[in-house]
């Protein structure tokens, strides 16, 4: 039952960087899970980063392992997704979603949504 709103897509030279917010309006948010996931036109949605209500990260994309980092700040309700050597294959409109407490590995067990932000990697 959170409402999500992403911002800080936009676009960016392969090699650079982006830093993706997902702000959340609910005073329980530390008690979620929030991950983040990504659609390219024409492919399925895919899991790329999700952090636990206790901190701990949980991977989904080993495409994206070394190079993206997701962290949270309860204070703000808000969860970031730091991405780096960002490659054009990274294109998509990136959701974050909410789930209670624990991250997992199937998309349709989180329960909120917000309404996607375009990443676009293009020189």
């Amino acid at each position: 039952q959170l409402q999500l709103v992403e911002s800080g897509g936009g676009l960016v030279q392969p090699g650079g960087s982006l830093r993706l917010s997902c702000a959340a309006s609910k005073f329980t948010f530390d008690n979620y899970a929030i991950g983040w996931f990504r659609q390219a036109p024409g492919k399925e949605r895919e899991g790329v980063l999700c952090i636990h209500a206790s901190g701990s990260s949980f991977n989904y994309a080993d495409s994206v392992k070394g190079r993206f980092t997701i962290s949270r700040d309860n204070t703000k309700n808000t969860v970031y997704l730091q991405m780096t050597s960002l490659q054009p294959e990274d294109t998509a409109i990136y959701f974050c979603a909410a789930r209670y407490s624990a991250c997992s590995s199937f998309y349709a067990r989180y329960d909120s949504w917000g309404q996607g932000t375009q990443v676009t990697v293009s020189s």
